[in-house]
């Protein structure tokens, strides 16, 4: 990488870079590596974790050039950080459970940085669905959460009953208001039962689009516009996907 920025024998496209301009390609990475975790393909994550450190490496040799920070103190920076949030490890604290590993290191963040919210270090810029998630999972840390399943599904009812009720008057704002509450009483459900609203919906997502792609398959084969298949045709055609992946 420092070859890469030297001033007169380097390549003009990363000599153009600074830290604003590689956030987008950090967040597409870190994507790619999400979808090749999600694949169970070994190379594959293997080979996107290589693009993801490559990023690392980028922003270090830039902090070096500036004198600022270089890759050994990126790399010295974590390994104290996670010395400091394990004291259960590198330290005499003891802990019963991951519960209180959570609950301890939140604490520890908090002291680190003097944080005034438990809400403080979750990024605006995260999808609003994972923002949720993380925004519970804080709050639980503290005592704030639901007792039973059963509790956060009747909060869900509520919600939906609630947006019914506005969505009869056509109140636009209301409408969004209420929308995004049955979305983020769903993330708590999720949350509660273990599962990631985030990761949950892009998983309906590939599923929808594998099989809507086999309708668009079965039209190609008639030699057809899909436009001009019935609603009967593809919901036949939808029912034997999930027949078939069952």
């Amino acid at each position: 990488m420092a070859r890469l920025r030297h001033p007169e024998e380097g390549c003009p496209w990363d000599l153009e870079q600074d830290h604003r301009t590689l956030k987008s390609y950090l967040i597409e990475e870190a994507h790619e590596l999400i979808d090749a975790i999600d694949s169970g393909e070994d190379r594959q994550i293997c080979e996107e974790l290589g693009d993801v450190l490559l990023q690392v490496v980028f922003h270090a040799q830039m902090g070096s050039e500036r004198d600022a920070f270089d890759f050994g103190d990126v790399a010295n920076s974590i390994t104290s950080k996670l010395k400091r949030r394990h004291p259960h490890v590198f330290g005499d604290t003891q802990v019963k459970d991951s519960a209180e590993v959570i609950k301890n290191w939140e604490e520890i963040k908090k002291s680190e940085k003097g944080r005034k919210s438990i809400f403080d270090g979750v990024p605006r810029q995260l999808p609003a669905l994972l923002r949720a998630y993380r925004l519970q999972e804080k709050a639980s840390v503290v005592g704030f959460d639901w007792n039973a399943a059963h509790e956060v599904a009747e909060k869900v009812r509520e919600e939906i009953e609630e947006f019914l009720e506005v969505s009869k008057n056509n109140d636009r704002a209301r409408m969004e208001d209420e929308y995004g509450d049955i979305l983020f009483s769903l993330v708590n459900l999720g949350r509660f039962l273990g599962l990631n609203g985030e990761f949950s919906l892009e998983a309906a997502n590939s599923k929808f689009m594998e099989r809507f792609g086999a309708i668009e398959k079965e039209a190609q084969r008639r030699g057809i516009k899909l436009e001009s298949m019935t609603l009967e045709e593809m919901d036949r055609i939808w029912e034997q996907m999930k027949t078939s992946e069952s």
